[in-house]
């Protein structure tokens, strides 16, 4: 009587610990499936610091360009210019500094004159026209990205017809 009691349960425990094995199984897939997924694809371009008309405050402008599905943020920046990089916000002409800014999935993030930009205050020094800038972009996902920016003309105007400046490296 014992034997007939314990075969069915043993029958019932492999289909029974199976399913608990593949379902465990599954579910350390779908985390390792998490790792490989494509995550932000970051680059910097048309990068320039505006000569400053003052000797403490500089802005910085530039596109942070994401070809990867997942969105990021722009959370901090540091520099050789200035040990105060802020982030700054401009919405109805008014502007004010934020903690981060977003990088859409499969979109940019400008960073522009009357728009949102980089703030360099109390300069270390005020840069020259040729001279050029590090800056380190440091984002909540992605690695930092760190560029050289060309210090332009105080009326610098990126992709302006007749501009004798550089070649945009």
């Amino acid at each position: 009587m014992n034997r007939r009691n314990h075969r069915p349960v043993r029958r019932a425990l492999g289909p029974a610990l199976a399913a608990v094995l593949l379902t465990a199984g599954t579910a350390a897939c779908g985390t390792s499936g998490d790792d490989t997924s494509p995550g932000p694809e970051l680059t910097v371009e048309g990068a320039y610091v505006p000569e400053p008309v003052t000797a403490d405050r500089a802005g910085g402008f530039l596109v942070v360009r994401n070809d990867g599905d997942t969105a990021d943020r722009l959370v901090s920046a540091a520099s050789d210019l200035s040990d105060d990089v802020q982030i700054h916000e401009t919405s109805g002409g008014r502007m004010r500094r934020v903690d981060s800014l977003p990088v859409p999935a499969n979109g940019t993030l400008e960073l522009s004159r009357g728009g949102n930009h980089l703030m360099f205050m109390d300069l270390e020094h005020k840069p020259a026209e040729g001279e050029k800038v590090s800056v380190e972009l440091r984002f909540e996902k992605s690695d930092p990205i760190t560029v050289e920016v060309p210090v332009e003309a105080v009326n610098h105007v990126p992709g302006a017809s007749g501009h004798t400046g550089h070649s945009g490296q």
